[in-house]
């Protein structure tokens, strides 16, 4: 039996302690397109869509959309969330990509080999939801847009109890595969820079950057920034002087160190 979580008041809380423009969502794979078609209030794509577009409907519209393979534009968006049997040698080989993204077939293939990715065959159908909204129950990873300041400090939120160090990758173009795909994948924490597609199609500003991570790590990271503002560290970071003596600011946080 699932669990009872308050979905609202962990959304509203990212959003106050990170200042967030966007509405973090949930994303949900289902192993049977019935089982997405039966969330309260789910709406279906009436046109072809980018997985971009789908999940800046969740972030910039708050809406609760489901997709299917056929709903997708092509194999690349599909073979990120496992829908279809998208993975075929043409895809494999990423010949659609070269003179686009890179120069010869061998780095397009290198590229589709670095992706992270849903395996094939799996789930039939997937649906992006406003975290608040709780109408996905427990989605499987819980994602969110905010500034690279933002994000430092989220991430100093994970570390502050149970430290770990984090190692994230940069696939390039496709970087849906370093968030979304890798998120659902290893069931870990992925932050990533979005790409052209996202943002020319899921509209993701030039300052935004993108985290996406398995929803039990949210009340850990909530917990760790609340005991970073009692140390008076906060978001967004108050700016020192570039030419003041740093001792006076260093002392507030570091009291009794050498030269504070």
């Amino acid at each position: 039996m699932e669990t009872t979580t308050d979905w609202a008041a962990i959304a509203a809380e990212l959003e106050r302690l990170l200042k967030l423009r966007a509405t973090p969502f949930g994303m949900k794979l289902f192993r049977e397109r019935a089982q997405m078609e039966a969330i309260p209030k789910i709406r279906r794509p009436k046109a072809i869509h980018t997985m971009d577009q789908i999940v800046a409907q969740a972030a910039r519209l708050g809406w609760t959309v489901g997709v299917c393979a056929d709903d997708l534009v092509g194999a690349q968006c599909r073979a990120v969330v496992g829908l279809g049997r998208a993975k075929d040698a043409q895809w494999q080989s990423g010949e659609q990509m070269v003179g686009v993204w890179y120069k010869t077939l061998e780095d397009a293939t290198r590229h589709q080999q670095a992706m992270h990715c849903v395996p094939d065959g799996m789930y039939e159908a997937l649906a992006v939801s406003p975290l608040a909204s709780g109408r996905l129950g427990t989605p499987d990873i819980a994602l969110f847009y905010a500034t690279p300041g933002a994000m430092m400090y989220f991430i100093n939120g994970l570390q502050w109890s149970g430290y770990q160090k984090f190692d994230w990758s940069v696939v390039g173009e496709s970087a849906c595969a370093d968030s979304w795909g890798r998120a659902l994948a290893q069931r870990t924490p992925s932050l990533s820079i979005p790409c052209f597609a996202e943002r020319r199609y899921g509209g993701v500003l030039d300052d935004e950057m993108l985290m996406a991570l398995p929803p039990e790590y949210l009340p850990r990271a909530i917990e760790g920034m609340h005991a970073l503002a009692k140390n008076g560290l906060r978001y967004p970071f108050p700016q020192y002087s570039i030419q003041q003596d740093a001792r006076a600011g260093l002392a507030v946080s570091y009291p009794g160190a050498p030269g504070a």
